[in-house]
This record gives structure tokens, C-alpha cells and sequence, in this order.
């Protein structure tokens, strides 16, 4: 697989990269499978929400906002 970047982007990764002390193509590599890693977490979480809601295991709009609120007094 290649990905193509402008000058002005490959230039902005190779400083990111200088200053994380890593070759850019492992910058970049890592930073696409975190992305990978992150969107699969995403869907799981998304499919899991589907279940319960499927299941009616749904937090009443109240019960989130009096949570909320504790969690700002804290």
C-alpha cells in the first residue's frame, strides 16, 4: 500500500518525527494502526449500545443528567 502526501504534509510528519525520534514511516505507520485499533473499539462499543438498546437496558435523559452533575460536584 502507498499513501501520497503533499511537500507541506511530508514536512510537517518528518518534523513530528525528528522530534519523537522516530523514522516518519514508523510515525505514520503507528498513528494508521491506532486509527485501525480505535475505529474497531468504536464499532464494538456502537454494537454493544445496539444490544442494549435492543434490550431496553437504556439510562433514562434525567438519570445521565443527575450523573453528570454528581460527577462536576466532585
Amino acid at each position: 500500500m502507498e499513501v501520497h502526501f503533499s511537500p507541506e504534509q511530508e514536512a510537517q510528519l518528518s518534523q513530528i518525527a525528528r522530534h519523537a525520534g522516530t523514522p516518519a514511516e514508523q510515525l505514520v505507520k503507528e498513528a494508521a494502526l491506532r486509527l485501525v485499533d480505535e475505529t474497531g473499539r468504536f464499532r464494538a462499543a456502537v454494537r454493544e449500545g445496539v444490544v442494549q438498546a435492543d434490550r431496553a437496558l437504556l439510562v433514562d435523559d434525567d438519570e445521565v443528567v443527575l450523573w453528570l452533575e454528581q460527577q462536576e460536584r466532585r
